[in-house]
This record gives structure tokens, C-alpha cells and sequence, in this order.
């Protein structure tokens, strides 16, 4: 298949061991190991499809124009131990993608200990005009989504988050009300930064995000390749809405890449993506997908400092 050579060419290592940090409880470990052209595990992800949720809003809420499917040209393993997510277009200009999110949606970090969700991407390895609309991302949703269908009531954590082929990573935080709220909605509580070492398209970077309920106020954090990106102190919400965050049931991931969208056109200076610059079948790999916990004792005074 075209989309696999061409990422096989991109990525061009086989997948890496996926970390085991000592004292961390393995909750959900996936390292896409599968023949070429397969589905990831249906026992771990379910596959998103068409243009939004049954009842939800349109282009999921986000001015994306992708239709999400479930063709291999899409979504499919690549036999190396990777996940590959890549945007095409159709001869009658028709963009198509691929969105998973997790089965299960009880990811929490337990009372007194920490949550830890990581996985190492390669962002699709393409810039400047050839790169206005693609829209990678790796994040979690509250589970009272599922139940509510209220964003972003439930409650976002923006793991790894990019555009438009940037060298820079955003970790972002979305809660209570939109517009406006305790999060400033629709932009949320972000951060961002260029990733270490290699830029972040085309290159594969580790990006990890930690609830920390073993400090006391609790934290969020965000990390790429072990650099702190991001850092919000429960003391820096209201009370409430922390509660409505933190209080649920759990958390579910989502993988995708989405083209198009308001933070696309943003960050284009707010011209319309895709352009017909734009090109197709640059995948997102996927090496890794990890989640641990972590009991721990007493909460103890917050050491960590703010980016």
C-alpha cells in the first residue's frame, strides 16, 4: 500500500521497549506490534468515524473538515511495531483521516498517588505551505463525555498537541464553561515549546502527561522527552471546578489527526486550511501507548517549578 511505504520511509527504525518505571503499575500498555496493514487492537481502541459523534456537533466541534474512517490508508499497523494515522485526500478533493480513542475510560490517579499517560510520536514529518491543516494530537477526555456528550465540562488534557507542521508542542488543559470559565475557553491553560534535540516534526519524541495527587495542592503536568512543559496547581482553579475535573469516574485517550480546525486556522493567521498546497499521506507514527499508577503516601508539600 502506498501510505505504508511512504511511512516505513518516514519512520525507519522499528518500535522502541516501552519503559518500565520502577513503582509504577502498568494500566494499559499497547506497543502496535501487528502485521502491516492491520487494525489496532479492538480489545484496546475503538475507531471514530465520519464527522462527528451520532447526535454530537459537526466536524467535532472543531472546524475540522477530515472524514474519519477506518481504511487502511487511514489507520493501519505498519509492521514495525507502529501505529500510523495519515491524512489523504481523494481525487474529488475529499480529506480523510483516522481518530481511535481508548476502550476503556477509567484512567484516574488514585487517592494520595499519581497518574501517569505517555507515548512516543512521531509527528507527521512535514512543514511550511505543504503543512497548513494537519492537525495532530494525543489527549484525554473525561469519562462523563460519554455519558454527557458537555465539553468541556468533562474535562481535556492535551498531551501532545500540534499544527499547521510547527516545530512546537502544546500541553493544554480544558475545563468548566465555554466560552470563558475558569479555563479561559475555547484556548484553554497551555503551554508551549519547541521539542528537544530534534524538531518535532518527523522525529519521535516521548510525551507524558502526570496527575499528582501525592502533593498537596495536586498538580498536572506535561513533559516532552522528560522537560517539563506545562504545570497547573489545583490552587489555581475554583474549588468546584476541580472537583468536576478530578471527581469523575476516569479519563479515556484519543489518537488522531485531524485536518483543518480552528487552531489550525489560528495559528495559519487566519486563513482558511487546508490550502491546495497542502499534502497528503504524511502519517502520525505511534510507537507507544502507556499508562501506570502510582499509590503513594501522604501528600507532601508541591517541589516541582513552574515552566
Amino acid at each position: 500500500m502506498l501510505c505504508l511505504g511512504l511511512a516505513l520511509s518516514v519512520t525507519g527504525v522499528a518500535g522502541a521497549e516501552i519503559p518500565r518505571p520502577p513503582g509504577w503499575t502498568p494500566v494499559l500498555v499497547d506497543d502496535f506490534d501487528g502485521p502491516a496493514g492491520s487494525a489496532p487492537s479492538a480489545e484496546r481502541w475503538r475507531v471514530d468515524l465520519g464527522h462527528g459523534y451520532p447526535g454530537g456537533p459537526p466536524n467535532w466541534g472543531t472546524q475540522e473538515i477530515q472524514r474519519y474512517t477506518a481504511d487502511p490508508a487511514n489507520l493501519a499497523l505498519d509492521g514495525e511495531g507502529h501505529l500510523l494515522i495519515s491524512p489523504q485526500r481523494g481525487p474529488d478533493g475529499e480529506w480523510t483521516s483516522a481518530r481511535i480513542e481508548s476502550v476503556r475510560d477509567d484512567f484516574l490517579a488514585p487517592a494520595g498517588g499519581m497518574l501517569r499517560i505517555e507515548a512516543r510520536i512521531l509527528m507527521p514529518g512535514v512543514s511550511g505551505q505543504a503543512a497548513l491543516g494537519y492537525w495532530p494530537a494525543f489527549w484525554a477526555l473525561g469519562r462523563s463525555y460519554r455519558e454527557t456528550g458537555a465539553w468541556p465540562a468533562a474535562g481535556e488534557f492535551d498531551i501532545m498537541e500540534s499544527v499547521n507542521g510547527l516545530d512546537s508542542v502544546w500541553g493544554i488543559l480544558h475545563c468548566d464553561v465555554n466560552p470563558g470559565g475558569a479555563c479561559g475557553e475555547p484556548h484553554g491553560i497551555g503551554a508551549s515549546r519547541a521539542c528537544p534535540g530534534t524538531p518535532c516534526p518527523g522525529h519521535f519524541h516521548v510525551y507524558t502527561f502526570e496527575w499528582d495527587r501525592s502533593v498537596t495542592p495536586e498538580e498536572l503536568r506535561w513533559y516532552v522527552d522528560g522537560q517539563l512543559l506545562n504545570r497547573i496547581v489545583q490552587t489555581q482553579l475554583p474549588a468546584a471546578t476541580w472537583r468536576a475535573l478530578t471527581d469523575q469516574g476516569g479519563f479515556f485517550l484519543l489518537l488522531n489527526v485531524a485536518i483543518g480546525g480552528g487552531f489550525s486556522f489560528a495559528m495559519a493567521g487566519w486563513i482558511s486550511t487546508p490550502t491546495p498546497a497542502t499534502e497528503p499521506g504524511h502519517p502520525m507514527a505511534v510507537d507507544y501507548v502507556a499508562v501506570w499508577t502510582r499509590p503513594g503516601p501522604a501528600a507532601q508539600p508541591a517541589r516541582s517549578t513552574r515552566p
